[in-house]
């Protein structure tokens, strides 16, 4: 792969990171902290359920920026976004089992994102730690 590909590919990469962090960080705080509206429709989902989601989403939107940009401990990035693929995968089923479509769609994008972005910053393009002179 030539230096200016790798380059594209790096910045593509970093994008997808900030815009699923920015999505996750967002949701995850919607969770932990919803507005009385919000959290009238929030009811069917169990308190502790929400809570622990909401913290999930939050430490993962940390997680697939912080480390990367630090270096310090960078497999912490892929390991975030594995994550994220976890709880997408049970969110679209929930969405597609509830026949919202346009929910299902959207968490099923946000898993191809995820996934995309676990593989490539775990085999093809890792971000190498910073090393101590």
């Amino acid at each position: 792969m030539s230096l200016s590909a790798r380059n594209s590919l790096n910045i593509t990469l970093w994008v997808l990171q900030v815009l699923l962090a920015v999505a996750f960080f967002a949701h995850g705080w919607i969770f932990l902290f919803p507005s009385p509206a919000m959290a009238e429709l929030m009811k069917q989902i169990p308190y502790a359920f929400r809570i622990f989601l909401g913290v999930a989403e939050v430490l993962a939107a940390i997680g697939l920026t912080l480390p990367g940009l630090t270096r310090i401990q960078p497999w912490w990035v892929p390991c975030a976004a594995a994550g994220l693929m976890i709880v997408m995968i049970a969110a679209t089923i929930l969405h597609i089992t509830r026949g919202e479509v346009s929910a299902a769609v959207t968490t099923a994008v946000l898993l191809l994102l995820a996934t995309f972005v676990a593989y490539m910053r775990w085999k093809v393009m890792p971000i190498l730690p910073r090393t101590v002179a």
